[in-house]
């Protein structure tokens, strides 16, 4: 059987390094999560059907804009929650901008976009390009 040296002093040392680069993680503002809208995507016959998912905004905190191979959307998120209980209140506020660039399968007509936005949930009907919907390829045969 070994004997094993036992050295607090390298333990706590370790320690130290490990929580100093945590903090330096947290700290990075590059580093920080940010709101990113979930996204879902539907391909039909004729369009191009996308859902993002923005709650508690409102349509004109939103831009969209649409190109005929992507969509971009950007906000702002402002939310506030605030509770009262035994006496004592408590509130959060999170702000925060948020972007998200979506690529899209086939070509669109950007200038037919048409878009709702109800319960926190945007809906784009992207109609495809004529070229993407009568496109036709020959197969050769060998």
């Amino acid at each position: 059987m070994a004997i094993v040296r036992f050295s607090p002093w390298r333990e706590i040392d370790s320690l130290q390094k490990e929580m100093n680069r945590l903090f330096e993680t947290f700290s990075d503002e590059e580093k920080v999560v940010k709101f990113t809208p979930a996204a879902e995507m539907q391909e039909t016959e004729d369009t191009i059907e996308l859902k993002l998912e923005v709650p508690g905004l409102e349509a004109k905190d939103l831009d969209v804009q649409v190109t005929a191979e992507a969509v971009a959307i950007k906000g702002e998120r402002r939310q506030e929650s605030k509770t009262e209980a035994n006496g004592m209140t408590r509130s959060e506020f999170r702000y925060g901008s948020f972007q998200r660039v979506i690529s899209l399968p086939v070509r669109v007509q950007n200038e037919q976009v048409k878009a709702d936005y109800k319960d926190g949930i945007l809906h784009l009907h992207l109609p495809k390009a004529e070229a993407e919907k009568n496109k036709v390829v020959k197969v050769s045969i060998d």
